[in-house]
């Protein structure tokens, strides 16, 4: 593979930042951690959870106090049961005890857990400090890193309480993948699939036709797939930084997704395993309503299910699925907006969809 450094910029004025995407760049982490904080921020806090720190943590403090910054660490627990106001607290109190300021800053090394809880403390510690993402899963990287979008759960729905806080950078290292189990690169790759049936239908079929590449940890292969979804959130974020408008497509499976999330207690699903239920879902919907062609139905299907056999959800109700679906936090008005394809790389948000026309889809789902 080239090993010149990939850069996707998110353009969004004076919180613009870059994604840098490049094999065995967590050794560079000081560098670009120095360029994007500026000389003056001396102190950071690194929060991550016990198994990703030790496997990335010593290199990423060393490299960190060799760019001249003092660096604590703040351990928090793995999984969505974790992402929660009990662990920001703890992150909070940790930030106090040290006496960080306005002018530190916080990292995030992990997970989309990890970067989602990470980024909304930043956000809320005196009233907003800077902060770096450095995601380790695939799913983070091509998705919950980029955007600013930073939450914690509530046991009545997920990222029902969060803020937007864009990091001053994103370093994507595509080499950490390998020591991802079998289960979270696939969890990755629906949302990687999501950005082909919203965007651009020639990374679905890349995806479609290089997926024994992608499950060999291929890095050429890798490198393109985070690449290019991090284009597609990039150019959509800065389009619509606070989700006004374009940016609800970026919701495509997740409507029906986070609802399964929220029934299971987080338990059963990652996240990207319930938005891979809920891309087929929201097709099966999109064709009821006639607004997508079967056949393009059965290949986004096919596309779901080619990335690996989903956890059974035999056992769930449908009138849990739907009370949960009207918790959304993107509900207005009462109605859910649902983000429908009409083809491959293009889709439409509709809140007017006919409730039996949902139950009917949820019901098939289960099947």
């Amino acid at each position: 593979m080239d090993q010149a450094t990939n850069l996707v910029h998110v353009a969004l004025g004076e919180r613009s930042y870059d994604i840098t995407i490049e094999e065995k760049s967590l050794k560079n982490t000081g560098e670009i951690a120095r360029a994007a904080l500026g000389p003056k921020t001396r102190k950071l806090a690194l929060i991550s959870n016990p198994r990703v720190h030790s496997q990335y943590g010593k290199t990423i403090e060393k490299s960190l106090k060799q760019a001249g910054f003092t660096t604590l660490t703040h351990l928090m627990g793995d999984g969505e049961r974790a992402k929660s106001l009990k662990t920001a607290e703890r992150a909070w109190s940790f930030l106090i005890a040290n006496r960080f300021e306005r002018g530190d800053a916080i990292v995030a090394l992990g997970g989309g857990v990890v970067g989602d809880m990470a980024g909304f403390v930043a956000a809320c510690f005196q009233r907003g400090i800077n902060f770096i993402q450095i995601p380790t899963t695939l799913l983070a990287q091509i998705d919950s890193s980029v955007g600013g979008k930073t939450a914690v759960n509530h046991p009545l729905g997920k990222n029902l309480i969060g803020a937007f806080h864009q990091p001053k950078a994103v370093i994507i290292d595509p080499t950490v993948l390998r020591t991802l189990p079998a289960r979270e690169l696939r969890a990755g790759m629906y949302e990687a699939l999501k950005y082909g049936v919203i965007w651009d239908r020639a990374l679905f079929d890349f995806i479609r036709d290089n997926q024994a590449k992608v499950e060999a940890f291929e890095a050429e292969t890798l490198v393109h797939i985070i690449k290019r979804s991090c284009e597609i959130k990039a150019e959509v974020v800065t389009t619509d930084e606070r989700e006004s408008g374009l940016r609800k497509i970026l919701n495509y499976g997740h409507t029906i997704g986070h609802a399964l999330e929220a029934i299971t207690q987080y338990r059963r699903l990652k996240h990207g395993e319930a938005v891979g239920y809920g891309m087929k879902a929201a097709a099966n919907i999109a064709t009821k309503a006639g607004l997508l062609a079967k056949d393009e139905r059965q290949a986004i299907e096919i596309g779901v299910d080619a990335l690996g056999q989903l956890p059974p959800i035999l056992d769930l109700q449908v009138p849990d699925i739907l009370a949960a679906m009207t918790l959304d936090k993107k509900a207005s008005q009462g109605k859910v907006p649902l983000i429908l394809p009409t083809t491959i790389g293009e889709v439409v948000v509709r809140d007017d969809i006919a409730p039996t026309m949902i139950r009917a889809s949820v019901k098939e789902l289960l099947r």
